[in-house]
């Protein structure tokens, strides 16, 4: 989820906007720190350690959790309804072709086979919701295909991640006006 927080930085920077006023205050610390953990489990995964893979669902509840703190000291209220809306169509996209799949969200590697992040064992060793995608799958298109190289995505996690780049660059907006 490292992806909305960078291109949040950059797009605030484009509109003229200090970023370093952001890390003078506590509040995106718990947001950091998320971070600091997911980059970590992702390095993990790249050498072939699924040890805290099972955790994951409940690693991105908390990390998205994190934003109230700064939902509610810079009072992104319409924000923060927006950025939600996003999250509850990303979710029912997911849980849409997770449906339809028999309970599990094919997963369509490319990039990731380059670079390492998926070995051709990745999935048997796992055992998640995720499964290698197919010529039976079902909703391709909804499925985890937008592959970065780190991490395989769907058009419903992009959507959750959403959120998470409007929060960052509308509490960045804020301070800057403060």
């Amino acid at each position: 989820m490292i992806e909305p927080i960078l291109l949040a930085l950059i797009f605030a920077k484009i509109k003229g906007y200090k970023i370093r006023l952001l890390f003078k205050n506590w509040a995106i610390y718990p947001v950091l720190t998320f971070v600091l953990l997911y980059v970590i489990s992702e390095v993990m995964i790249f050498n072939d350690n699924y040890t805290f893979i099972k955790y994951t669902s409940v690693f991105h509840y908390f990390y998205l959790l994190t934003f109230i703190i700064l939902i509610i000291k810079y009072k992104l209220n319409i924000s923060a309804i927006i950025g939600s809306i996003f999250i509850i169509i990303g979710s029912i996209l997911n849980n849409i072709v997770i449906a339809a799949n028999n309970g599990k969200m094919p997963v369509f590697p490319t990039l990731s086979y380059l670079t390492g992040y998926v070995k051709s064992d990745s999935f048997m060793k796992v055992k998640d919701i995720h499964i290698l995608g197919s010529g039976v799958t079902k909703l391709k298109c909804l499925t985890d295909i937008i592959d970065v190289g780190y991490c395989i995505m769907s058009i419903g996690d992009i959507c959750i991640r959403v959120f998470v780049f409007i929060i960052l660059f509308n509490t960045i907006k804020v301070i800057n006006k403060t």
